[in-house]
């Protein structure tokens, strides 16, 4: 309505004498325009039609604010709901990743990925979204009705959009490449802050608080110098599409007040142009926002699917068995297993475990112990050879039912911030008080668990620090018999306890052991003495296998490991 509305309303032309008929052409639309604005000027005065169009204009104003309202009120549980699945989806990934995908990981990047990368992509990207679809559409309608208003003008102007296209590209290539920089150091802060909250004991013990505070600092310097440079390109968005646009309407003026002196076109038609092409500025700019906001987001969006992409290399059969009851034995043929290429853990493993035997395993530290122990529930998967119970392979078997039928007492007391039934019940569902009660009883718990002030339902903290090592550690015991599995496994079970709670808790191991098939990974004599074969892996083979009496007269590596651990004691 511009053009006719400055050249009818002021006099600049005259309307036509009668309205013509409808049809999609400039000049006929503008014809029209013209003509009802000449017939209510006449009939109402010009004050009145600049009051007619100035309301209709703040109604469909309001309309515009509503709809761009109702527009985010449907996104924003949309977009929530993104980043609500991606956080799942990392997360439960997370669980299912095998345990050699967190040997090079440190856990504060990790959480990095699921905080900091996910509030980037939902501030960067999703907040574009709207942006992205209504913004494009705006300046392309607004582009076809300049191309109507003058062809030859709005040529000319175009021919400036390639120069800001290039300075826009250069400056989002830096803000991806500064981005991505910016995202890993962050992660770096994190898993310090992880780090030094896990240490706090021995920073205070050794005086280190400035060695880790200055280690921190430097850390947190090179992130905020990353950052400044970030948002500083971010920032380049408005300013450079409002210098742009101001070039290009120094260039309308100039080109087309030439235009309007040589006779081209109408002095309202310049006029209108100007207004319509000051009317892209705002969706230019929403434009150019977006894309550098999504150039930014790269370095997060890589960053999370490095971890959903991850390969799941223990990965179930679709025709996967539900194990039967355990009746025979496990059996390990020609079992090799690699972290990285050519660098073998363990080699031609050959091992037969009868049902209810006992076997220890000793060596030296870095030998393959605790890896070989992980191969039977399946955290990690042989990288040549077989490992078979009952004649079947492993891998045939659905991952939880073999799970289930295995109980494992880890060397360190992983123990979560719950109540002492939440954490012995663990991962299972339907189990009853008396249930635990049991399995406390087996494992010697019970008694100090009922001088609680809750028993059962008193909240143990974070990793179950309120408790002493012994306690913990029985806790762990009792949740790995609670389903009375056919299977044990304890890796270096006491080796963190002192004498006398080792004692203790080498009691309740007798007691879990009882009629169970048991593999013990341990350096303590005592642990092991009893065990109906003990196993010397060195470098990834098992070199001697036999009695404690046996191997203390033929064995120089095990003589040697008793006396080390005789000269510790």
């Amino acid at each position: 309505m511009v053009i006719p509305f400055i050249s009818v309303l002021f006099g600049l032309v005259s309307s036509p004498p009668i309205c013509p008929e409808f049809s999609f052409d400039k000049d006929t639309i503008i014809d029209i325009i013209s003509y009802n604005l000449n017939y209510y000027k006449n009939i109402k005065g010009v004050f009145t039609c600049l009051l007619y169009i100035s309301i209709t204009y703040i109604i469909f104003i309001f309309f515009a604010c509503f709809c761009r309202y109702m527009g985010m009120y449907f996104l924003a549980p949309i977009r929530n709901g993104i980043v609500a699945d991606l956080r799942h989806d990392i997360y439960h990934k997370i669980t299912i990743l095998p345990l050699s995908f967190f040997t090079n990981q440190k856990k504060g990047d990790l959480i990095s990925r699921m905080t900091s990368d996910l509030a980037d992509i939902e501030w960067s990207l999703l907040c574009s979204l709207q942006s992205l679809i209504k913004d494009p559409l705006m300046v392309i309608v607004f582009v076809i009705t300049l191309v109507i208003a003058s062809p030859k003008l709005c040529l000319f102007t175009l021919l400036t959009i390639p120069v800001a296209l290039f300075i826009i590209s250069k400056v989002g290539k830096s803000l991806k490449r500064n981005s991505i920089r910016g995202q890993w150091q962050n992660g770096i802060l994190l898993s310090k802050t992880e780090e030094a909250l896990g240490a706090i004991r021995i920073i205070k013990a050794y005086n280190a608080e400035d060695r880790v505070n200055s280690s921190y600092q430097q850390q947190n310097n090179i992130f905020t110098r990353i950052m400044t440079k970030v948002y500083r390109r971010k920032e380049l968005a408005s300013p450079v599409t409002e210098i742009f646009t101001i070039l290009t309407m120094i260039i309308i003026v100039l080109f087309g007040g030439t235009m309007v002196i040589k006779g081209e076109i109408h002095p309202s038609i310049l006029i209108g142009f100007a207004l319509l092409f000051a009317r892209i500025v705002s969706p230019l700019q929403s434009v150019t926002t977006a894309y550098y906001n999504i150039q930014k987001v790269k370095a997060a969006v890589k960053r999370v699917y490095e971890i959903l992409d991850a390969d799941e290399v223990i990965v179930e059969k679709k025709d996967a068995v539900i194990m039967p009851v355990f009746h025979d034995q496990i059996i390990f043929e020609n079992v090799n297993f690699e972290y990285e290429p050519k660098v073998k853990v363990l080699k031609n493993i050959n091992l037969t475990i009868k049902k209810g035997e006992t076997i220890a395993i000793v060596g030296h530290s870095g030998g393959g112990k605790t890896t070989l122990m992980d191969m039977i529930p399946r955290f990690i998967d042989p990288t040549g050879g077989k490992i078979t119970i009952d004649n079947t392979d492993i891998r045939n078997f659905n991952i939880n039912t073999l799970r289930a039928s295995i109980g494992l007492v880890p060397q360190q007391s992983l123990l979560f911030n719950d109540t002492i039934y939440g954490n012995i019940v663990f991962g299972r569902k339907n189990i009853s008080l008396e249930q635990v009660i049991n399995a406390a009883q087996i494992a010697n718990a019970h008694e100090f668990i009922m001088a609680l002030d809750k028993g059962y339902y008193t909240n143990i903290g974070d990793k179950g620090f309120t408790l002493s090592g012994g306690q913990r550690q029985r806790l762990c015991i009792a949740r790995a018999i609670l389903n009375n599995p056919y299977i044990l496994l304890l890796d270096e079970a006491t080796s963190a306890l002192d004498t006398e709670s080792e004692h203790i808790v080498q009691q309740s191991l007798q007691n879990a052991m009882q009629g169970r098939t048991t593999l013990i990974v341990a350096h303590r004599l005592s642990t092991v003495i009893s065990a109906n074969r003990i196993l010397i892996l060195d470098k990834g083979k098992i070199i001697k296998e036999g009695t404690h009496e046996q191997l203390i007269s033929s064995s120089p590596v095990y003589k040697e490991l008793v006396s080390l651990q005789m000269l510790n004691n």
